[in-house]
């Protein structure tokens, strides 16, 4: 299986925030570098669907036809945004290799051996008839590997430099970091930090209805609890060494009542302030511990979109290290709602290219894989 000179892929992605869908078209050049965004899209999710897969987060009964049912409307989702950047950039279908997508993560349990992005790969390569490629997660956890953050391996492609220790931050539901050292040598770590916007989403849509808080808007309105802080930082995963991942099997709405059941007088709105704080000082935390000599951070996803919470991590950054950059990863060309999506793609790439996508760095497999499978038109 060989690529042309230079190849179109796109790349989707849905992410643990479970607001919609990115979409991302791509030229790639034979060395598999990007080389031309050629379009990109965005599809939001309806409530109905939101809800299913928020559901389909904990064991429920008759999940695995609910799961199928959802994923069949993925599908459909996938396919919209698939056609809304062939439209727009005036692609042909032929004209592109294949598409990559991660599905939406439902359970992510490396500890035991699996996890499960629902996803209708056969379905997507039906109604557009391009090549799918899908299930990147599965091959690194069967060599031994957290299967995540998959991410990492494109950041060190795309964004490390030759003069500057980099960490680049994404900042969905949670939060990863990829630790880039300047040396060429030096290896790549990479791994989930905590919580980003996964609690402060589900708090703001419990108390006001919102699917998220723009801006940190509600949370500038509350003060920190500092007793509260420290109850949601005593959790083992915080410790606990990197390669490591996680997720909602963790994160979760009753993860965040049984702490705050020794709080209840707390403002609702002191409470979404001191989540703010917990996601930018777990951050902040793991960088001083596992990248002390970061010279500049580059931050992604939606959160990046927080100006709020990025005051906070610049705060508590700054803290550290007075010296430290803090800026979107549009400082270095790439829009910060499109990395991920970009990053799906990417590993598409590699799959035809048949190179690996993975760092045992990072996810702590037992060597390099090629990721994915391949659901043919």
């Amino acid at each position: 299986m060989s690529t042309p000179q230079t190849s179109l892929f796109i790349g989707l992605m849905s992410g643990t925030s479970l607001d919609g869908v990115d979409g991302i078209l791509i030229s790639f050049s034979i060395d598999g570098t990007p080389q031309q965004t050629l379009g990109s899209a965005y599809v939001e999710f309806p409530e109905a669907l939101r809800a299913d897969l928020m559901a389909l987060q904990t064991a429920g009964q008759d999940e695995i036809h609910r799961e199928a049912l959802a994923a069949h409307q993925l599908a459909e989702y996938y396919a919209e945004c698939v056609g809304t950047l062939l439209r727009e950039a005036k692609v042909a279908t032929s004209d592109v290799v294949a598409i990559g997508v991660h599905g939406q993560t439902i359970r992510h349990r490396p500890e035991v051996g699996y996890t499960r992005q629902t996803n209708n790969p056969a379905l997507l390569a039906e109604w557009t008839g391009i090549d799918v490629v899908a299930d990147f997660r599965s091959r690194d956890i069967a060599a031994g590997g957290q299967g995540a953050p998959l991410v990492p391996a494109f950041h060190r492609a795309l964004f490390s430099s030759s003069n500057e220790n980099r960490v680049v931050v994404n900042i969905g539901g949670i939060c990863n970091i990829s630790v880039l050292p300047h040396q060429a040598d030096a290896p790549v770590i990479g791994f989930d930090t905590g919580p980003g916007n996964v609690l402060m989403d589900a708090w703001i849509a419990q108390h006001n209805g919102l699917a998220y808080d723009a801006n940190g808007n509600w949370a500038k309105t509350g003060k920190l609890h500092p007793e509260l802080l420290k109850a949601l930082r005593d959790e083992a995963f915080f410790n606990a060494p990197p390669p490591k991942s996680t997720g909602r099997d963790l994160f979760h709405p009753a993860w965040l009542a049984q702490k705050l059941a020794n709080f209840p007088g707390i403002q609702s709105a002191d409470a979404q302030a001191t989540l703010a704080v917990f996601t930018a000082t777990t951050l902040s935390d793991a960088i001083k511990l596992h990248a002390p000599q970061t010279q500049a951070v580059y931050v992604c996803g939606g959160g990046a979109h927080n100006s709020y919470l990025m005051t906070l991590i610049h705060f508590a950054l700054k803290l550290h290290n007075p010296t430290i950059r803090v800026e979107s990863t549009e400082a270095l060309g790439v829009a910060p709602n499109q990395v991920e999506a970009l990053a799906f793609a990417w590993l598409a790439q590699r799959f035809y290219m048949r190179e690996p996508g993975n760092l045992p760095s990072v996810t702590g497999a037992r060597g390099l894989r090629v990721l994915g499978a391949l659901y043919p038109a």
